[in-house]
């Protein structure tokens, strides 16, 4: 009984994420002119595939946004110091 409702629950988590990284996935899509105009039944195939397989999907894009912030991270600690001083003289 309890595994039953272990499994639906991670079921559910599941088709719950799907809904989530669809909707958004389809409004990054849609706010990219260049990716509207290039091949859009290729962006739907791309956007329904990686919504189903997120658990392999999300990872990769983690690890990818770890080196990116490893690689620029001068330059976001520069920003994030910018933003410590007022723009406007009061």
């Amino acid at each position: 009984m309890s595994q039953n409702i272990f499994i639906y629950s991670a079921i559910t988590v599941y088709l719950l994420m799907i809904v989530c990284f669809f909707r958004k996935w389809l409004f990054f899509l849609q706010s990219d002119e260049h990716s509207k105009l290039e091949q859009p039944i290729f962006n739907g195939f791309f956007l329904i595939l990686a919504s189903i397989l997120w658990p392999l999907i999300v990872p990769f894009a983690y690890l990818e946004l770890l080196n990116f912030h490893q690689k620029h991270q001068e330059v976001i600690d520069m920003l994030i110091n910018m933003s410590d001083y007022p723009l406007a003289d009061d």
